[in-house]
């Protein structure tokens, strides 16, 4: 099996919205259940959310916002590549791709750390 660095850049952005894509199916089951603790009442949606003050949920978030922002950007980018009149340019997406992931992973933790 080659190694990643082997591998076109572009292979590399397929694999990251991939991989993001699936982080993101994982996160949503977790989210619902937590979500549907409310059914049950403001006590029990209050211990659930009492875990989100721990670091580890935190850092998770963290993770949640970079996947997002990965997976949006990067399927933004292949639109982008599918159906517009440029096909040279696809590092340039792919470098955008990876920095406005990083910006917004950035702020987010700016915006817990205030």
């Amino acid at each position: 099996m080659k190694s990643l660095r082997a591998r076109p850049l572009s292979y590399t952005a397929f694999l990251m919205h991939r991989l993001s894509g699936l982080g993101l199916a994982i996160f949503l089951p977790l989210h619902f259940f937590v979500l549907a603790q409310a059914i049950r009442g403001a006590s029990e949606l209050d211990r659930a959310l009492r875990l989100t003050d721990s670091l580890i949920v935190k850092f998770a978030e963290w993770g949640l916002v970079v996947l997002l922002t990965l997976h949006l950007v990067g399927g933004a980018r292949l639109l982008l590549i599918e159906f517009g009149p440029w096909r040279g340019v696809r590092s340039g997406w792919i470098t955008a791709t990876v920095i406005t992931s990083g910006v917004t992973g950035f702020l987010f933790l700016y915006s817990l750390a205030n």
